[in-house]
């Protein structure tokens, strides 16, 4: 008698339009990554594409928002430490067995990390292990950390200071972008390709190595 197969429960935090997170859609249950569920997809920004994408999957995925200036302006004394431990229990509420940060604009405190990686004394949190965060990120490790990745490669390349960049996904760690790499793929740069071109050819690989590291760190669980 074969024993049910568990479903790995996935939640992904966004910013924006959400386009890395259709790729995580699109590969749910599938060979690329099979026996799991995306339960949650949360936001920090009310407008962002990305929750439309989630409410009209097949079948609709569940979706929350919480922005950090409407959060603070809600409860005076509280602080972004205080936001980041929000999201933290919001997202602990899902017991997930891998957190993914596709596209998320927000850098996450010790807070967040400390109450992912610990016991909460959060009597409505189930008991769990430590959970993994991941993080894509469109640059290879130790290059261009942070925001506009993009961009600043880009100029980088224009200037002659390097020949390619590329694209990553990270475990999250205390040091923005630098937690150790699970996927690392190079994109040549090209003379006279526009910035859209160049970023579109991103783009593209990131759709696929975050599902290729949710799958490798899930297994790594399993």
């Amino acid at each position: 008698m074969s024993s049910q197969v568990k479903t790995r429960k996935l939640v992904v935090l966004i910013s924006g339009g959400g386009s890395n997170l259709q790729a995580l859609i699109d590969a749910q249950n599938t060979p690329a990554l099979p026996d799991a569920q995306i339960t949650l997809v949360f936001s920090n920004r009310k407008a962002a594409y990305g929750l439309t994408r989630a409410s009209q999957a097949s079948p609709p995925i569940k979706t929350g928002y919480l922005a950090l200036q409407p959060f603070l302006k809600a409860n005076p004394g509280k602080t972004r430490d205080d936001y980041d431990a929000e999201v933290a229990r919001i997202v602990l509420l899902e017991d997930p067995d891998l957190i993914i940060l596709a596209g998320w604009m927000h850098v996450f405190s010790d807070h967040f990390l400390d109450l992912v990686g610990a016991q909460p004394a959060d009597r409505d949190i189930p008991a769990r292990k430590s959970i993994p965060v991941i993080n894509l990120h469109p640059a290879l490790p130790g290059a261009f950390d942070g925001t506009n990745a993009i961009e600043r490669a880009y100029a980088a390349f224009q200037a002659g200071e390097i020949k390619h960049s590329g694209v990553m996904v990270h475990r999250v760690v205390k040091e923005v972008d630098r937690g150790e790499p699970l996927i690392v793929r190079e994109v040549e740069m090209h003379q006279g390709e526009a910035q859209e071109a160049f970023a579109e050819r991103l783009h593209k690989l990131e759709w696929e190595i975050i599902v290729e590291a949710s799958r490798k760190v899930l297994d790594e669980t399993t």
